[in-house]
């Protein structure tokens, strides 16, 4: 069966990517999402228990609940979705259509293309060390699955960056201990968090690295974690109930643009504040896109999105407007706004 055209393809499932999927269907565009991940959501999956407080019309939330909504919203007009799908190349045929090839070899065709990729697919850097690849079934963590689940328990933290100063500030009095652990003799994140853990009873042990995990008869959960001071070399053995590794991320954003490829600044492409990049026909939204007034915030990634879908907009069909209307006015709402106000109408009779 032949690959359908789509209007746009998105590559990315973050909170840009999400939008420029929503915001696609708002202005009547037939688009596709591509993420290579199994899930979509972006970055905000590695910090699912953090509460987010700055994004517009929001009261504070957490990553999870965020996360969710934006999915629940970007599939509002019925979006292609792939999921675990790599784009290895983005290239032009010779009907003006673009080609975003698949790690499988599938050709996906579109009109035009958003790109919403970050930095890339991020995944947390792991322990290569015996055992950790089955631990992580159990007590080995690389984010953070839920607070509540370390309630009352020993938990070791290994990294000396923000996420992980943060985490154990975080479980400080949930966790009934907390042992931070970082190879170096200072921490890289911010000094205010830094105090916060020195101050909140975080048992803190620097210049030591994790060594060897010990497991239980089953192999299959640590029980001891073996430190290593990195001076000496001296070993010490610490009895916990959970794991979590925080040492950074490591990011694959290999992707090959033909004939033409995309100018970046270090690791971002290079466009403007409309969203266009240096090949036509091609737009990006979110951290993905660097220009002269970026606002490095979910607000600007929403920003991002609108200006890149206006953009493909434009690009597609030259006459269109070159903004979409507001949802308050939008005809594609009108039946789901009824809907809606029945369903308050509803509530409010049956004193819900």
């Amino acid at each position: 069966m032949a690959e359908p055209i789509r209007d746009v393809t998105i590559i990315g499932g973050g909170p840009a990517g999400l939008y420029s999927a929503f915001y696609s269907g708002l202005r009547g565009m037939d688009a596709r999402l591509i993420e290579a991940r199994e899930e979509l959501g972006g970055k905000v999956c590695l910090f699912r228990e953090k509460m987010i407080w700055d994004a517009g019309g929001q009261p504070p939330l957490q990553g999870e609940t965020f996360r969710r909504q934006l999915i629940e919203q970007g599939k509002t007009f019925g979006p292609e979705v792939l999921t675990g799908t790599k784009i290895a190349a983005i290239r032009k045929n010779g009907q003006g259509l673009f080609e975003a090839q698949d790690h499988r070899g599938r050709i996906h065709l579109s009109k035009a293309i958003i790109m919403a990729n970050g930095g890339g697919i991020v995944t947390p850097q792991k322990l290569r060390l015996q055992g950790a690849d089955v631990a992580e079934m159990d007590n080995l963590h690389y984010t953070m699955p839920s607070l509540a689940a370390f309630t009352g328990k020993t938990v070791l933290i290994s990294g000396g960056g923000d996420a992980a100063v943060d985490w154990a500030d975080e479980l400080s009095g949930i966790a009934a201990k907390v042992i931070l652990v970082h190879r170096r003799d200072n921490f890289c994140a911010h000094e205010a968090q830094v105090e916060k853990v020195r101050s909140n009873g975080t048992d803190i042990m620097l210049n030591v690295t994790i060594h060897r995990l010990l497991s239980d008869a089953a192999k299959t959960r640590i029980e001891l974690v073996e430190l290593m001071d990195t001076e000496s070399g001296a070993l010490t053995r610490v009895e916990v109930d959970d794991v979590v590794v925080s040492h950074g991320y490591e990011r694959d954003s290999e992707l090959a643009f033909e004939p033409e490829p995309l100018r970046k600044d270090s690791h971002f492409f290079e466009g403007g504040a409309d969203a266009s990049t240096t090949v036509p026909g091609i737009f990006a939204a979110g951290d993905c896109l660097s220009y002269t007034g970026k606002v490095n915030l979910l607000v600007g990634a929403f920003q991002d999105a609108v200006n890149a879908v206006n953009r493909a907009k434009t690009y597609i069909e030259p006459e269109a407007h070159d903004r979409g209307m507001v949802s308050s006015h939008n005809d594609r709402f009108k039946e789901r706004n009824r809907s809606l106000i029945r369903q308050i109408a509803e509530e409010v009779k049956s004193g819900g």
